[in-house]
């Protein structure tokens, strides 16, 4: 594939799976302990550090996360490198269309806060278990950013539903969004940005 097609591939915009099409994934394979946001973070963080993962890795990452020995459907096995797939593509494509997968906007304001938050914690795992990057190796900016990262982690889900507290929850949920693509951008080499995501097979 030349470079233009190549550039002309990782700029399409590339929909998110469903939130409830993984959380129906999870329930099948008896996963309670970590929601579809959760995971998204972490392949998020992964790779926003610079790291990339073979199908195997990945799903042994994806297990030890949800606590479970292995993943039972190969539905499941084909949701979730899908899921990774879709992160890296939109991390990588010049549209800016990358997306958080969190419930939509018909959920409850509570809930779609709690998932933030838990979006929050997987990237910051999955950021930290990359282990390239220190303290000395970050920008200020960087290492400020992962602090607000984490105190957004830490976010209060019981509030109340209205207009108010949907301004801001909007507002920081476009903050972590953007976050994540400048830690993506200042994390990864051109080399590393184009290596192929691992293909379900």
């Amino acid at each position: 594939m030349s470079q233009e097609n190549s550039a002309q591939t990782t700029s399409l915009p590339i929909d998110l799976p469903d939130f409830d099409l993984i959380a129906n994934l999870f329930v099948q394979e008896g996963v309670q302990v970590v929601s579809p946001s959760e995971l998204h973070g972490l392949f998020c963080g992964h790779l926003a550090a610079g790291a990339r993962s073979e199908p195997g890795a990945l799903l042994r990452s994806a297990c030890e996360l949800m606590d479970i020995t292995a993943l039972q459907d190969e539905a499941s096995k084909i949701g979730v490198l899908a899921l990774y797939q879709c992160a890296l593509a939109q991390l990588q494509s010049t549209d800016m269309s990358f997306q958080l997968l969190l419930p939509d906007d018909d959920s409850e304001l509570s809930e779609r806060v709690t998932m933030l938050g838990a979006w929050c914690t997987g990237f910051l795992s999955g950021f930290g278990l990359q282990g390239a990057h220190s303290n000395t190796t970050l920008s200020k900016e960087t290492r400020e950013t992962l602090k607000d990262l984490g105190q957004i982690a830490q976010i209060e889900s019981d509030i109340e539903d209205n207009d108010e507290n949907e301004a801001d929850m909007m507002e920081v949920q476009e903050y972590v969004r953007m976050a994540c693509l400048m830690l993506f951008t200042e994390c990864n080499t051109v080399a590393d940005a184009a290596q192929p995501a691992p293909t379900v097979h």
